[in-house]
């Protein structure tokens, strides 16, 4: 039997570097911070795989926000925090506006 720790997903993504989420993290995501979020773990990994756009965050030079249209003015962002070669998920939400910060890679 799986603990709610194991991983529930990882994501290579383009910037080089793996993220994962455990189990007990999305729950923490989808209970607690963006319920909105519940049964999009395919979308997340999505994003993280392939987005439209990333943006350095301005406050921490290793957070990096993961943006994919979903429709016109909307899309999904991804937070993720990399370490080295590795990576977690900070959190996940739809978004109408794409923050500002640096762009470090586009499609």
């Amino acid at each position: 039997m799986a603990n709610d720790n194991d991983i529930l997903f990882e994501v290579m993504t383009p910037l080089g570097f793996r993220v994962r989420v455990t189990h007990a993290y999305w729950h923490l995501i989808v209970d607690i911070k963006h319920p909105v979020m519940a049964g999009r773990e395919e979308d997340v990994q999505k994003v993280l795989k392939d987005p439209d756009e990333i943006r350095r965050s301005k406050s921490d030079e290793n957070v990096y926000l993961f943006y994919r249209s979903e429709r016109e003015t909307r899309w999904l962002c991804a937070v993720s925090k990399q370490t080295d070669s590795e990576g977690f998920l900070i959190t996940t939400y739809p978004t109408d506006a794409i923050k500002e910060g640096i762009q470090v890679w586009r499609r």
